[in-house]
């Protein structure tokens, strides 16, 4: 389901005040073309770990980032239909690589670092001020950050940082919650109620909220119908 946080008309508008067909809640006939798009062959072809071995630009890139432990690997797979193309690291917080992965030659999808396992933003800071900043800021094919939080807790000063990081690079991110499954209603929308607020207040937050279960497939084909759609902006 969508969860539009800044809606001053029956269309949704960008950070940057453009209409962007990924925020509206979408159409039969786009979920289907999203379903089709995301049951093409996603493989792995590059994993970088300096900004010098950044691969030449293939398709539309979006990256996915998220404190460790987030689900960000489960949602990955839940997107393609894959068990296994991005996988958890055996050490939170340890994966310093950004990988690359091929969604039939049309959208190629980021697979971050996990960050904040310390729940410090010092350690954000640090961690993302090297490459993941250089990329975010100077990578031209990418079109937006899926920042996931996990519904079930609290928004971590390691969050908050990352934020500022990405409005910094004047990068557009999306806030996309996980393991919505765990959470029981009233407190669901509590949590929405909370992030949209601090999307509100972040320049370069684009203003609708999505809520997903990797496990139930709750709001799965709404996230990749949002990503198909930025597959055609070329």
């Amino acid at each position: 389901m969508v969860y539009p946080a800044l809606a001053d008309s029956d269309q949704t508008q960008g950070p940057h005040g453009l209409t962007d067909p990924a925020a509206a809640e979408p159409s039969a006939e786009e979920i289907e073309a999203a379903r089709v798009l995301f049951a093409q062959e996603c493989r792995f072809f590059f994993a970088a770990q300096r900004l010098d071995q950044l691969p030449d630009p293939v398709a539309p890139e979006i990256a996915f980032a998220g404190r460790s432990n987030v689900g960000k690997s489960s949602l990955i797979n839940a997107l393609t239909g894959q068990k296994a193309l991005a996988r958890a690291s055996s050490q939170p917080g340890r994966t310093k690589q950004l990988n690359f992965f091929n969604l039939g030659g049309r959208l190629v999808l980021v697979d971050m670092p996990g960050y904040g396992y310390a729940q410090a933003a010092k350690e954000v800071k640090e961690d993302w001020q090297g490459l993941m900043f250089d990329f975010l800021r100077g990578r031209q094919p990418l079109r937006r950050v899926i920042l996931l939080l996990d519904a079930r807790i609290e928004l971590k000063a390691s969050d908050h940082a990352v934020m500022d990081l990405l409005d910094r690079a004047a990068v557009t991110y999306q806030l996309v919650l996980t393991k919505t499954d765990s959470v029981k209603p009233a407190a669901l929308t509590r949590k929405h109620a909370e992030v949209e607020a601090v999307i509100a207040k972040h320049p370069a937050a684009y203003p609708a909220l999505l809520a997903t279960s990797s496990e139930t497939g709750d709001g799965i084909d709404v996230l990749r119908a949002s990503l198909a759609a930025l597959a055609e902006a070329r």
